[in-house]
């Protein structure tokens, strides 16, 4: 019996085509000549807590998405170079988090460490036995977990832990919860995982902790943006990307950062740092402000 196939409507095909891939107009709006200022700024910024020297920042996410590369890349920023104090898998398969351990990452420049500081974290998955658990997420923003502990993917960290901090000070705490989540595999998210994050959002927003995306691996979901990384905000996909971001997650629009990581590169580029760059001004000043209101909690 022979095979028979249906000839593609190219009316249908012409206007696939035809669909545009790149908006006309950014739609949001972006200075790619800043990254002195931001930088300048960043340096300058202090805390909004006469008690508080450094803002902490925890930075969690599904193992693979890029979160101790992003540490890295802020980190990379500002140096000028490429560093990798935060350890990174670099095979392609990640079955479990490569991040065992919660560690703070300071940042400096110029010699001038800043007064904020990004907490690493276990990656999380889908199954309830795997990755790190929400309790701990939770107890780490409150300040509640030290530095150091080593994760227990099969049970949270208990009060009578010796690494339970049971009276932590502000400057324990962390005022901003940033989830890192990859372009190109958002769509394909587990529900289970999206559940966990829903978990940790409502828990964590009685408190009024602010949470935002980091959106990374914009360029291996865009073509034109790993062609120009210019055209960020000029791409459907990565707007397409985003929404879908928000959607899921329940965090806005204005509060999800697309960025490139480091990844292969042996120099930094003014494209990558300037969307790192602003991505860290906003967290921090996020940070800031809840930090401020720290009072009212």
């Amino acid at each position: 019996m022979g095979l028979f196939f249906t000839k593609p409507d190219e009316k249908l095909m012409q206007q696939w085509q035809q669909q545009p891939k790149e908006l006309d107009k950014p739609w949001r709006d972006f200075s790619w000549g800043q990254k002195e200022a931001l930088k300048e700024n960043l340096k300058n910024f202090s805390t909004s807590h006469p008690d508080v020297n450094h803002v902490k920042i925890l930075v969690a996410g599904q193992i693979g998405a890029g979160k101790s590369s992003f540490i890295n890349s802020v980190d990379s920023a500002f140096q000028g170079r490429i560093t990798s104090r935060a350890l990174v898998n670099a095979s392609d398969g990640y079955s479990h988090s490569f991040t065992q351990i919660l560690k703070g990452f300071s940042i400096r420049s110029g010699g001038k460490k800043l007064p904020f500081v990004f907490k690493d974290i276990m990656g999380l998955e889908p199954d309830v036995l795997a990755g790190s658990q929400t309790e701990d997420i939770i107890n780490a923003l409150y300040g509640h977990v030290k530095d150091g502990y080593k994760f227990n993917q099969e049970q949270a960290l208990r009060y009578n832990d010796q690494q339970y901090n049971c009276e932590p000070n502000l400057s324990d705490q962390c005022f901003c919860l940033v989830y890192v989540i990859a372009a190109d595999t958002v769509q394909f998210t587990d529900d289970r995982l999206i559940d966990k994050l829903r978990i940790i959002r409502q828990r964590i927003s009685e408190k009024g902790i602010p949470q935002v995306i980091v959106m990374t691996k914009v360029d291996e979901a865009c073509p034109q943006v790993k062609n120009d990384l210019r055209k960020i905000y000029k791409s459907k996909k990565i707007k397409e990307k985003m929404e879908l971001c928000s959607a899921k997650v329940g965090v806005p629009m204005s509060q999800i950062f697309p960025v490139k990581n480091y990844h292969n590169e042996i120099d930094t580029n003014d494209e990558t740092d300037v969307l790192i760059l602003k991505a860290v001004e906003q967290i921090v000043q996020i940070a800031n402000d809840r930090l401020e209101d720290s009072e009212i909690y």
